[in-house]
């Protein structure tokens, strides 16, 4: 792991497994909790950390863009996917890996 976290695609691959699990936690864990046990704050606190883990995300694969000459479809369909539940799973596999 930590020689992954060494470059700029690892680090886009460790925060977009962390943004996908933390997305899959918010609609399967956190929002049910919410409406039906009447927890608002399990939304707050990880509508927070998934919201910062976003964009971390986000100015990653901009990041990786230019670093790595990527074209600018391969670059919206990473920005896509994070948008879809396990989008970014789907991203790492087909995507980030080479």
């Amino acid at each position: 792991m930590l020689q992954l976290a060494k470059t700029q695609l690892g680090c886009l691959r460790i925060i977009g497994f962390a943004e996908g699990v933390s997305f899959l936690f918010l609609l399967g864990i956190a929002m049910p909790l919410k409406y039906l046990m009447g927890m608002p704050e399990t939304v707050r606190v990880t509508g927070m950390v998934h919201g910062l883990l976003f964009v971390l995300y986000v100015l990653l694969v901009i990041g990786v863009k230019f670093g790595r000459d990527w074209s600018f479809g391969k670059m919206l369909l990473a920005l896509l996917a994070s948008l879809v539940p396990f989008g970014t799973f789907w991203a790492d596999v087909k995507l980030f890996r080479e």
